[in-house]
């Protein structure tokens, strides 16, 4: 028998008209009358507790656990994932979705990936076919009783998809979409996205590197990898998401990015020290960068 799972986090909550004040969501434990084994598969901890050392040794500045809770993901949902790349969360969010859910990876516009500067012509040509050759990739992670994994792109989303998520999860992808709006409006055109693929009611749930308030616009721009929470809540609200909730889940206050900084410089990236012993200690002890987590909410 499957299980409906119930959170006592549902609660009803209405946009915040002051969008940089922080609320605070109680989420209770999933609370069910049995536990049979199919269902246990599902077990959001039980998936976590079974993934390889690498993985785990992160929880500590990503908190899966908490985060998906807060943003109420539970077993038997479709769940849009912006740039899920090698599967980080997509190998939780498989199993824990189930059966019955459905998982959409979601990936930046093709326009997007010329404008990095960096990346071959080839491998820019190979992203036109990332919807077909990321699902296939991904069954790899699937197991028994995971749910089906499909993709779609930014700005091409099939009207079909209109109304069939329960929720989108930008996790880390926004900075780019951001750094570049003024090029192709990228950001606007994701965000937009996101609204119409949910369902009324649905979530949308961000966690983004999170710039100082004392920075200017252009350092947090997205082209150092950090973003205002400021301008996040704006941009969604401009969208017609109703701000519900911020956590500090994934806050780390021991990333204070001076004026030429870019979060890269941290773990995993360690860009600029991995060939300095004493600097990558230096990062090494700072962590993973401070980041905002933020739920939104698609209006009934």
């Amino acid at each position: 028998m499957r299980i409906l799972i119930l959170l006592a986090a549902a609660l009803t909550f209405t946009a915040c008209s002051q969008p940089e004040e922080t609320q605070t969501q109680t989420i209770a434990e999933p609370q069910a009358t049995s536990m049979p084994e199919q269902a246990a598969t599902n077990s959001l901890a039980a998936i976590l507790a079974a993934q390889p050392d690498a993985v785990r040794a992160r929880y500590v500045y990503r908190h899966p656990e908490e985060t998906l809770n807060f943003f109420g993901i539970v077993p038997g949902m479709t769940v849009v994932e912006a740039l899920p790349g090698g599967g980080w969360y997509s190998k939780l969010l498989l199993p824990h979705l189930g059966a019955e859910g459905q998982l959409i990876g979601a990936n930046y516009p093709h326009a997007v990936w010329p404008l990095f500067g960096f990346m071959s012509a080839e491998r820019i040509e190979q992203m036109r076919t990332w919807t077909t050759d990321w699902p296939a990739g991904a069954q790899e992670w699937r197991g028994e009783n995971s749910a089906p994994v499909s993709a779609m792109e930014f700005g091409k989303a099939a009207e079909n998809l209109n109304g069939t998520a329960d929720a989108v999860l930008f996790i880390r992808a926004l900075h780019n979409l951001a750094r570049f709006e003024g090029q192709g409006g990228f950001l606007t055109t994701a965000i937009n996205d996101a609204y119409n693929v949910l369902k009324p009611g649905g979530i949308a749930g961000v966690v983004q590197h999170h710039a100082p308030d004392s920075a200017t616009d252009e350092w947090a721009s997205g082209s150092r990898g950090y973003l205002k929470k400021s301008f996040v809540i704006a941009q969604m609200q401009a969208a017609g998401f109703e701000f519900v909730a911020s956590s500090d889940i994934n806050a780390n206050s021991k990333d204070q990015p001076g004026a030429d900084d870019v979060v890269w410089r941290l773990p995993p990236s360690l860009r600029g020290a991995k060939d300095d012993p004493e600097l990558s200690t230096k990062m090494l002890a700072i962590g993973e960068s401070n980041r905002m987590t933020l739920k939104f909410r698609k209006p009934l």
